[in-house]
């Protein structure tokens, strides 16, 4: 049985800080980080509290991990179409840490940093927090249609199929920008509209009454024998005085799920539907990582 990371399959928490970083010049900095790899984040598994989450870039991975690679960890798959973008922004390593206490989540970032030191470059740090009853700052609840914990594994999971990976997962990460101020003057009937959901009460409207270009429409995808295509969404929001959005991480076992999810969002249906979502908020950084198992990271 292969180990996961555990904060590929955990809940959603309270609290989170989302760290991107960079391999830095340091002459040994490819060997710190290997040694920070094969034993923080076990060890930090082991001791419970705070969860850490150490996913390895798409464009890094080779450096790292020369020895072999996820069958289909590929670049982040940059999309636009008009005002609907999708970047790719690569990065070495992501590191996230979530928990339920603010204090823990702070203590295991300083033992990240200290332990890392000038090993890495940081390239961006969000802190993401539970807005309300798990709602996205646009007021909707978010990760309804996430699979229940029985069914998690299979989906966010990489099985024997490419067995040295398995218990590994691909992520996606995204980070939007919301446009509130115009979100916010948008009526409610017009909002659920662009969702596909009742905003208070979080209905779904049946399929036949949804607009094409609703989120929930654009994002509810069938495979070829007809069957759900899904992800494990671990979306938090954050926000300050300037700037506000969503942290959207998608985990899978396989990297397909979220390129067809973003392709449906970005370009549409047959007749080019799109969401209209993306017309609110941007993505700024886009991203493509694996996040291998325990057992991948303790013995390379």
């Amino acid at each position: 049985m292969h180990r996961p990371q555990p904060g590929v399959l955990a809940d959603a928490s309270r609290c989170a800080v989302y760290l991107t970083l960079n391999q830095s010049e340091a002459v040994d900095a490819r060997e710190r980080i290997l040694s920070f790899a094969r034993s923080t984040p076990a060890q930090v598994a082991a001791r419970g509290g705070a969860l850490l989450m150490l996913g390895v870039g798409s464009s890094y991975w080779d450096t790292l991990y020369p020895i072999a690679r996820p069958a289909e960890l590929l670049p982040f798959p940059a999309m636009e179409s008009g005002e609907r973008v999708a970047p790719s922004t690569p990065v070495d390593l992501l590191i996230a840490i979530r928990g339920e206490e603010e204090s823990a989540v702070f203590d295991l970032l300083q033992q990240v940093r200290d332990e890392l030191g000038d090993a890495v470059t940081l390239v961006e740090e969000v802190r993401g927090f539970k807005y309300r009853d798990s709602r996205d700052l646009t007021g909707f609840v978010d990760g309804t249609e996430n699979p229940e914990m029985e069914a998690r594994a299979g989906v966010a999971l990489v099985g024997e199929f490419d067995a040295q990976f398995a218990g590994g997962s691909y992520m996606h990460l995204q980070r939007y920008e919301h446009s509130l101020k115009r979100w916010n003057q948008t009526p409610v009937s017009a909002q659920e509209q662009i969702i596909g959901r009742t905003k208070e009460d979080n209905v779904e409207f049946p399929s036949g009454d949804k607009s094409p270009h609703a989120h929930t429409k654009r994002t509810s995808l069938k495979d070829a024998e007809g069957s759900s295509i899904e992800i494990y969404r671990q979306s938090m929001p954050y926000g300050d005085s300037e700037r506000q959005g969503l942290m959207f991480i998608s985990m899978s076992a396989s990297a397909e799920p979220f390129r067809l999810m973003l392709h449906s969002m970005v370009f549409g249906d047959e007749q080019g539907r799109a969401d209209d979502l993306l017309l609110f908020t941007r993505a700024m950084t886009g991203h493509s990582l694996f996040v291998p198992s325990l057992d991948w990271l303790e013995q390379h």
